[in-house]
């Protein structure tokens, strides 16, 4: 193998000092003195590293020539250790025929590539069953390296028995075939490599290909199955480095090539694909190396924390609207997406390779299936096929026509066709944006009635979308820097198409009943698919992008073809997407204010459906489990809330009815203890009966009954709330000052976490507050025992038997990652939120014990929280607390607002809580 040439060699390692230095280090100690040897390599390796860490800094995106400088660096420390062990260790004069010994760079040090903390893959081959010479330097030289800490991958085989494993296994199959000879017996090498190309690969070409697309199937769905995971692993993940090496594995197994440029002799890449191809791979291979300068140690998953300090060493810089970090993110995902370009390419090549070699014998010999024509594209093999290389160059419109007509049909587009509309893409000028046809195929593909998601990512793939839509091209590959993201802005957008798309289609019927039944009643479907597309489309502008967003619709709207009213709901809908989910999970849906501010902005019912829709499909694009029932659940209490009032004009009934109607649906769930409702409910004022449902009043009251009868002056009852999503808590015991805050800080040691609660005093003095919790992974708890902590947990804060603040401190945190991130504390009040009570919202860093801390600096200020309902945005938290003073009253004096601010302000600031006195 071609090994490219390092420049300044000695000044990475001088191999002939260092063998000199070993040399005579050895001849002045009777025992070959390993000690001083040893030393002297490990300080050789020392400072070869230092000096291609210098490099890299001086030069951060050299990643081939950093992989390489240690790759060399790692051949001169073996060769200098393999001469000092067979001169003056284990000196052979006169060595037999099995006496020989070769040893091998296989793997990734085969092919010249290690970043700074790669394993070292070597092979010892000699030609016959091992002698106990070859046994003695074998073992001699691997101690050496692993007393230098170097992380050694080794085999030890004749050349015989690496031929039969070779055969047999994929794994050693690849690494002989990157075998490089560093040092040692050269005609034993050569016919190694002999024996390999003719007994091992010789006619089992085809073969290999199908083992290696399907080993990269499989890794590329244990990682995620997505290039656009906001922490991908460089080297396993997909489009990264293994994706790149799978390509030359296979194109050197089927072409024997030495190096990666011969992809191009052979067919198989452009000379412009392999410039693409070598710059996604440097680009990559300088992150790697970065990574593991950064971390000390073998690091292949670019983790948030890392993010900022490669961005930082690779010499990313702040830009209006985008931070250095999602500067150097959005560059990583668009080299991702070459490789993944480049791989539909190759594959594409080796495929019409293969086609023009395949034969049909028996019956089928001779015949063809004849394609078909559709519009002057070739249909064949369920693909469709551009009639010619210039055939989007005659018409550039056919490249958004090519998608459009994939999606309606339901065709692959041939990978072929993918690479000249790859290519082709910079045809697409302003003149094409405002062509009518090419906008009207466009909307009919954005909302094709089969598969629009998957069409639009090909789109993506090949470059037409961002070029047809620059404004998406924009946030193309672009990063969102938070943990709540799952993956890059476009594809969140594509997902979310493809969401809606199968809502429509009625797949998703069970975790979106209503919205299956809205997008049936809509004025206009495509208006509603345009919206999905413009609703992050403003991203990383330095504002707030649905402004933005809005700002774009009326110049987009009517240029895809919407009509005037189409494209104000469009803008109204970019610009409000947030509002229904801020609702449902930061205000209490049972105060009649939240319900008229919402349905202030909302106005119609048409707008209403449109709103409910959206927002379920942008939640759940945002990434696997940020959709669940309890959101589910709150987003349909507000959409039929706001129904009604749009309905009606008004809400069906007044405050003193509703109360009413309420114990009578009550009564008849209770059943035979109906009397219940009279006995316990009378305790209970107008607020509670309004705020919680039938289903949960009913428990409250049996609980409470139970428990006066048997004496308790503390009762905890845990069940399994199904519809909701959740786990719920309810806590009856004698009021007093500081209860919510250890009820909150009991129920957290349990490892449970806080969605919403409810606090209500009846008139004797009883509390009576429920809880909502789910674990760690927004799921209820289930078993038994799990509820049984949680009750324990709520008993021991209340009766004070276990000291919170430092067993709270002391519970890692549910995202330990969070701590990459910087989010300053925030405190707003809105005293026209809610008729009766103050509205405080705390954004901060989600960490233990944040809602024991906010609940706690809420009691020593003398305020009287009445219902909670908290947030989790990946790092972030956003609490909301329904507030009142001592009185009852609403808190408005400025100066004591600003008293509160500053207490809530230093219980979510990350520095370390001050021990409180429990009560």
């Amino acid at each position: 193998m071609n090994v490219k040439r390092i420049s300044g060699q000695r000044t990475i390692i001088d191999r002939r000092v260092l063998g000199e230095e070993v040399t005579a280090l050895a001849l002045a100690a009777a025992d070959g003195g390993r000690p001083a040897v040893l030393e002297a390599l490990r300080r050789a390796l020392d400072q070869g590293r230092s000096e291609l860490a210098r490099r890299l800094a001086e030069a951060p995106s050299a990643g081939h020539d950093c992989v390489g400088g240690h790759s060399f660096l790692i051949d001169q420390i073996i060769r200098v250790i393999h001469d000092y062990v067979t001169t003056h260790l284990y000196p052979a004069s006169n060595r037999t025929a099995a006496e020989r010994l070769a040893v091998l760079a296989v793997g990734g040090y085969g092919r010249a590539e290690m970043a700074p903390h790669s394993d070292v893959d070597i092979a010892f081959i000699t030609p016959m069953k091992r002698s106990p010479w070859c046994e003695q330097v074998i073992e001699a030289m691997l101690y050496l390296l692993w007393d230098l800490g170097l992380k050694v991958g080794h085999s030890s085989r004749t050349v015989s028995d690496t031929m039969r494993l070779a055969k047999e296994d994929l794994t050693i199959r690849t690494a002989l075939l990157e075998g490089r000879l560093v040092w040692g017996d050269q005609a034993l090498y050569e016919e190694l490599r002999a024996r390999f190309w003719a007994e091992v690969a010789r006619g089992s070409e085809r073969q290999f290909l199908t083992q290696k697309l399907e080993e990269r199937e499989a890794r590329h769905k244990r990682m995620g199955d997505s290039r656009y995971v906001v922490e991908p692993n460089i080297k396993d993940g997909k489009g990264g480095l293994r994706d790149l090496q799978t390509l030359y594995w296979i194109g050197k197994y089927i072409h024997r090539v030495e190096t990666a440029s011969q992809l191009v002799d052979v067919g198989l890449f452009t000379a412009a694909e392999y410039r693409s191809f070598r710059r996604a791979e440097g680009f990559l291979m300088a992150v790697r190396c970065h990574m593991h300068i950064i971390t000390g140690r073998a690091e292949d998953r670019l983790t948030f924390d890392l993010q900022r300090q490669v961005a930082e060493a690779m010499q990313f810089a702040d830009r209006p609207g985008k931070s250095a970090v999602e500067r150097f993110m959005q560059y990583y995902f668009l080299q991702a997406k070459r490789v993944g370009s480049l791989s539909g390419v190759f594959l594409s090549a080796l495929d019409t390779e293969f086609a023009k070699k395949r034969t049909r014998s028996g019956f089928f010999a001779g015949w063809n299936q004849k394609p078909r024509m559709l519009k002057g594209y070739v249909i064949e093999a369920g693909r469709i096929r551009a009639p010619g290389d210039d055939w989007f160059a005659a018409d550039p419109v056919r490249l958004i026509e090519l998608f459009q007509l994939a999606e309606a049909e339901g065709l692959e587009i041939h990978p072929q066709t993918m690479r000249q509309a790859d290519r082709d893409a910079r045809l697409i000028t302003p003149e094409i944006r405002r062509d009518k046809r090419a906008n009207a195929l466009f909307l009919d593909l954005l909302g094709g009635r089969k598969d629009p998601e998957t069409a639009l990512r090909w789109m993506n793939e090949a470059g037409v979308f961002g070029r047809f839509v620059p404004d998406f091209g924009r946030v193309n590959a672009q990063m969102q820097f938070d943990m709540y993201h799952h993956y890059t802005v476009d594809e969140h957008t594509i997902r979310a198409i493809g969401l809606l798309s199968q809502i429509e289609r009625g797949l998703l019927k069970k975790d979106h009943p209503r919205a299956s039944q809205l997008i049936h009643k809509l004025a206009s479907r495509r208006a509603l698919f345009v919206a999905v597309l413009l609703h992050d489309i403003a991203k990383g502008r330095g504002g707030d992008h649905s402004i933005l967003g809005a700002d774009l619709a009326p110049r987009l709207g009517p240029r895809f073809g919407l009509d005037d009213k189409e494209t104000e709901l469009v803008s109204w809908l970019v610009l409000h997407h947030l509002l229904m989910s801020r609702t449902a999970q930061k205000r209490d849906l049972t105060d009649p204010k939240t319900i008229e501010d919402f349905v202030g902005q909302v106005q119609s019912l048409e707008r209403l459906r449109n709103l409910a829709i959206l927002t379920a499909v942008d939640i759940r694009a945002v990434g696997p489990g940020t959709w669940n029932s309890w959101k589910g659940q709150l987003l349909g209490e507000l959409y039929d809330a706001a129904e009604e009032r749009l309905r009606l004009g008004h809400m069906r009934q007044g405050r003193t009815q509703k109360v009413a109607a309420k114990k009578v649906r009550v009564a008849e769930l209770l059943g035979e203890r109906g009397h219940l409702v009279e006995e316990v409910g009378a305790l209970l004022r107008d607020a509670y009966w309004i705020a919680e449902p039938e289903d949960i009043i009913a428990s409250n009251l049996e609980q409470y009954a139970a428990s006066r009868s048997g004496g308790e002056q503390l009762s905890v009852a845990c069940a399994v709330d199904a519809v909701r999503g959740a786990t719920r808590v309810s806590v009856i015991a004698a009021d007093h000052p500081g209860l919510f805050y250890r009820m909150a800080g009991g129920i957290h040691l349990a490892g449970a976490n806080i969605i919403d609660a409810r606090i209500h005093t009846a008139t004797n003095g009883y509390a009576f507050d429920n809880f909502l919790v789910q674990d760690q992974h927004g799921q209820p708890f289930s078993e038994a025992s799990q509820m049984a902590r949680i009750e324990q947990g709520i008993r021991n804060a209340l009766l004070a038997k276990v000291e919170l603040v430092p067993k709270l401190a002391a519970r890692p945190l549910p995202h330990s990652r969070a701590k990459a991130f910087d989010v300053a504390p925030r405190v707003t009040f809105d005293n026209e939120a809610s008729g009766r009570f103050t509205v405080i919202e705390v954004t901060a860093r989600d960490r233990a014990a944040l809602l024991n801390r906010l609940a706690y600096a809420l009691f020593k200020a003398n305020l009287i929280v009445h219902s909670a309902h908290i947030t989790a945005y990946g790092e972030s938290a956003a609490d909301t607390f329904y507030v009142t003073d001592l009185t009852g009253a609403k808190v408005k004096a400025a100066e004591r607002l600003a008293e509160i601010e500053a207490a809530l302000l230093e219980a979510a600031s990350d520095q370390r809580q001050r021990e409180v006195e429990t009560i």
